[in-house]
């Protein structure tokens, strides 16, 4: 995009130095001065964001890590929750058509959203119980205007802060890449934090109510990746759509966020229904109901990323080429 001029530069047509008056570059000392503080805020309120999402982070793990020192086997339910949402990540990676992302900047999307996953658990557990007292429809306003919508923000905040500016994101379908790791990571640490939570709660061995708890977090997980990797394609349709990248960004949001209150206030209500409608036992209802729902939706996601993979095809095929990225307004200035 080019730049836009004041009228006095456009007229002038470069026969005048307009320093200060309609143009302006780092010149004197306090001009690069004020670069250098600039600069230094810049970077400086991502650094804090790092630091207060890391010692929040550390504290939501203590309970886990406790349990997991007492019993150490207590570590491999943790790593089973997550594995269907590991599979599911990984199969989005599998079908970038586009060159592979580097591990490096996948494991620092999973370990960003590690941390910044527990900004959700702070807005959620303040403003919850406010919410959810209103009569009749707290809980749902609960799960459409705060969970939702602040649980994928985070998630795409993750992908945002760091592999997004990297050169190596330079395709639309690598923020479903990125997003689906996101996702990942965001239920690595919830499925810690909550079946620590049921161990540490339950009157029966560690073994039972971890096994349990694991099961129900091993079906969630999935969710996470799916509606972050929506969220994550359209962030990248933003990145190579500048005149329309923040809306493109919210609609992503709009529809992840949309879709992860709607599982969270239906996953309630329909098992239970169907349990006792046509009398099967409530727990096969609510693996039946969860599994559904994610097919749906992530069905969805399936048909952009096979739209773009079967349109990539056919331009490289009638082309031999793809253009080059454009910057966006979410882009890093250029100086």
């Amino acid at each position: 995009m080019d730049r836009q001029q004041d009228p006095i530069e456009r007229a002038d047509e470069h026969s005048r130095d307009l320093y200060d008056v309609s143009t302006w570059e780092p010149r004197s000392r306090l001009d690069r001065f004020s670069c250098t503080v600039f600069d230094i805020l810049n970077y400086g309120y991502q650094t804090v964001l790092l630091v207060v999402a890391l010692a929040i982070t550390l504290l939501l793990l203590v309970q886990p890590a406790v349990l997991v020192l007492e019993d150490p086997s207590l570590a491999v339910f943790f790593g089973l929750s997550v594995v269907p949402a590991g599979l599911l990540a990984a199969f989005i990676w599998y079908t970038d058509i586009t060159s592979n992302e580097p591990l490096s900047l996948l494991v620092a999307t999973f370990v960003l959203a590690v941390l910044f996953a527990t900004f959700a658990a702070v807005v959620n557990s303040a403003v919850g119980p406010v919410l959810q007292s209103i009569p009749l429809i707290g809980t749902v306003l609960f799960f459409y205007l705060i969970v939702g919508p602040v649980e994928e923000t985070v998630k795409l905040l993750a992908v945002r802060f760091f592999a997004y500016r990297s050169d190596t994101f330079d395709a639309v379908i690598d923020g479903a890449v990125y997003g689906a790791v996101a996702g990942l990571g965001f239920a690595a640490i919830e499925n810690a934090i909550y079946i620590s939570g049921e161990v540490a709660a339950a009157d029966v061995g560690t073994i039972t109510a971890a096994s349990g708890i694991a099961t129900v977090r091993a079906l969630v997980g999935p969710g996470h990746v799916i509606y972050s990797a929506i969220a994550g394609y359209y962030l990248g349709l933003a990145k190579f759509n500048p005149d329309n990248a923040g809306p493109l960004v919210v609609k992503g949001l709009l529809i992840a966020a949309f879709v992860h209150g709607t599982y969270n206030v239906t996953v309630g209500i329909v098992p239970e229904l169907v349990a006792t409608l046509y009398a099967v036992p409530y727990g096969l209802a609510f693996v039946g109901y969860v599994i559904v729902f994610d097919l749906a939706v992530g069905y969805y996601l399936y048909r952009k990323i096979v739209r773009y993979r079967r349109t990539s095809r056919t331009v490289r095929d009638d082309t031999g080429d793809i253009p080059e990225p454009e910057l966006t307004e979410f882009d890093p200035p250029q100086r």
